[in-house]
């Protein structure tokens, strides 16, 4: 009959022991033992003063567990079969460091005998107890056929005592029963606390049956009894409700009454007890490694699903999330380049285009103001000083271009390493541009122009012509009045005219010298632009070519970090993604084997319970 079951419990062992799960191993090992045990350890809990003890004592019709004396039950009582009736005090040796609690029956007890009629103040703890000892319960013994044919039962604190009880709740654990028993009283519903306490218990106990008390107290017992059962249906708790009497049990037994026994409803909770006795090495062992199964699987597949998910989240943020960035580096490098490279470029191609503007309008200045001083100054007397003054206004405006110039070259350099502020340090060249010292000296000569004079022999042959004209024209004039021709009004005539031609001779020599003047400063001026700007130039293209080599020699620097980071990261990546999916392979076969253990154990009992989620959630 063991066999099915047995060989199931010893596979889930040994999937412990694959997995290194030793507390596991543990654990299934005392589920064999005890499920090997022929006896049927029956567990009894539930809030105080509902009638546990009582409920024990009518059971097997003997005052076993001490009721009603005032006392606070602090250890749990153990009531067995023996030849004799027999009372102790069961202690375990205090836990070695790093030993877990709970395993109080598994190692060697000391037992401390006391009397019978002290057995109260043993469960009280006030007697048979060490101090500094390890789990301690109290053991009861007694010549009685239900408990000689194979049932345990042990009665437990009050649910709101058991954190008093240390490591004796070992001896108490639903693990460690085959049947347990809630007690509840008949005069009022399950409370909240008592379905939260039967969902704790079912998850890891198959065979749980609510044990309602005091039916004898309560006229409508009927009624609470219905809707206790639709209470456990709601809450989704798989346990049968009994409602008993212990006092119609005990007094039944006392008059040995058949049917006020019945009425007490022991027959169907002792029935019930029976046949979990009976069915205990087939029925129950089935459920009982069904149950393990369940609880072994969880255990062991929550840390799979939590490095499956943590392998997932890795490759979000591991080495596969630093080669995507060192790639996206990679293409950031290359799109910094060409940007660097196309604002270089045309800056410096607006540079020489504002360079070029700029000194043409300061020199069409200079030319303007040329113009206004020579449409009256006469060149014969003014040149000196205007010589002085071109040549300093032309230096003026050579300075003030290189100082343009200057200003804008220190304004790309800044723009260009703005494309590289992203890497986070100085990328600006260590260069600097000044205003040169021989500016001067670097203009073209002012050539002075050949200006015509007016001579005096000039003056002379001038006023001739002109007065010899004006003496004869009114001379012929005068000889009509019978004047001779040369008379003093054709002298004085003549003189008149002589000067007129001398002032408009002498203007006109002016005009052509202003004129003389104007285009040579015109063509001086040229040359001058032409070789300043020749200068801006060659001084741009070389700040263009200097920044060109400074930033081309710093993105081949930032591309060969950032390559080997790249290899880098691509080697760890593809390191890390073998590793992490030969890790992957072997989860999922074991979460298989899980599967596979899990299924096993299900089809113990020919019936489908809901399937484990082994797979990690997305």
């Amino acid at each position: 009959m063991a066999g099915i079951w047995l060989d199931v419990l010893d596979e889930i062992a040994r999937t412990c022991t694959a997995h290194g799960r030793g507390d596991l191993l543990q654990t299934v090992r005392q589920k064999r033992a005890q499920l090997l045990d022929p006896t049927l350890r029956v567990l009894v809990v539930g809030e105080p003063n509902q009638g546990k003890s009582q409920l024990i004592n009518a059971i097997i019709n003997a005052p076993a567990c001490p009721v009603g004396d005032g006392r606070t039950t602090v250890l749990p009582t153990v009531v067995r079969h023996a030849e004799a009736p027999t009372a102790a005090v069961a202690q375990a040796p205090p836990p070695a460091p790093g030993h877990p609690t709970g395993t109080a029956d598994a190692v060697a007890v000391e037992r401390t005998p006391v009397a019978l009629n002290q057995v109260a103040a043993g469960v009280a703890g006030l007697v048979g107890r060490r101090p500094g000892g390890g789990p301690a319960y109290v053991e009861i013994g007694l010549p009685r056929a239900l408990l000689g044919a194979g049932l345990v039962l042990v009665d437990t604190p009050g649910t709101d005592e058991v954190t008093g009880i240390g490591a004796a709740a070992s001896v108490a654990a639903p693990a460690r029963a085959d049947t347990v028993l809630l007690v509840s009283d008949s005069t009022r519903e399950l409370s909240v606390a008592e379905l939260n306490m039967l969902l704790h218990i079912t998850r890891s106990h198959p065979n749980v049956v609510v044990v309602q008390s005091k039916t004898d107290l309560v006229a409508d017992w009927r009624t609470v009894a219905e809707r206790n059962r639709q209470h456990l249906a709601e809450a989704g708790v798989p346990a049968t409700l009994i409602p008993v009497s212990a006092a119609l049990r005990l007094r039944a037994a006392a008059a040995d009454d058949r049917g006020l026994n019945a009425e007490s409803g022991f027959p169907a909770l002792i029935a019930r007890l029976q046949r979990d006795l009976a069915g205990k090495a087939d029925h129950l062992a089935r459920a009982a490694v069904q149950t393990v199964a369940r609880t072994v699987v969880e255990q062991l597949a929550a840390p799979l699903r939590a490095e499956l998910a943590t392998q997932e989240a890795e490759e979000q943020s591991g080495p596969i999330s630093r080669l995507h960035a060192a790639q996206r580096e990679v293409d950031e490098l290359r799109r910094c380049s060409t940007r660097w490279q196309n604002t270089l470029t045309d800056e410096i191609t607006d540079l020489l285009a504002d360079l070029e503007y700029d000194l043409r309008d300061r020199t069409r200045q200079i030319l303007r103001a040329v113009d206004e001083a020579f449409d009256t100054a006469d060149p014969l007397v003014a040149w000196d000083t205007f010589q002085d003054w071109l040549e300093r206004s032309l230096v003026e405006a050579a300075e003030a271009n290189h100082e343009w110039l200057i200003q804008r070259c220190d304004w790309i350099a800044r723009r260009v390493a703005a494309n590289f502020d992203r890497y986070g340090y100085d990328v600006l060249p260590p260069w600097s541009m000044t205003m040169p010292d021989d500016i001067g000296e670097r203009l073209p000569e002012l050539q002075r122009p050949t200006i015509d004079r007016f001579t005096t022999g000039q003056k002379l042959f001038t006023g001739m012509k002109g007065s010899y004209g004006g003496m004869l024209m009114f001379g012929l004039a005068t000889t009509l009045a019978g004047m001779p021709m040369i008379n003093p009004v054709s002298v004085g005539i003549g003189a008149l005219f002589g000067g007129k031609s001398i002032r408009d001779e002498s203007k006109q020599l002016l005009r052509r010298r202003q004129a003389t003047v104007k285009t040579a400063i015109q063509r001086h001026v040229d040359d001058f632009f032409v070789r300043i700007i020749r200068d801006c130039r060659d001084a741009a293209r070389q700040v263009q070519r200097m920044l060109r080599d400074h930033f081309t020699g710093l993105t081949e620097e930032l591309q060969e970090a950032i390559v080997q980071s790249f290899r880098s990261a691509k080697q760890e990546a593809d390191t890390d993604a073998s590793l992490r999916e030969q890790r992957q392979r072997e989860i999922r076969l074991k979460m298989t084997r899980l599967a596979a253990v899990y299924e096993q154990a299900q089809q113990l009992t020919g019936a489908r319970s809901a399937p484990l989620l082994l797979e990690p959630q997305g």
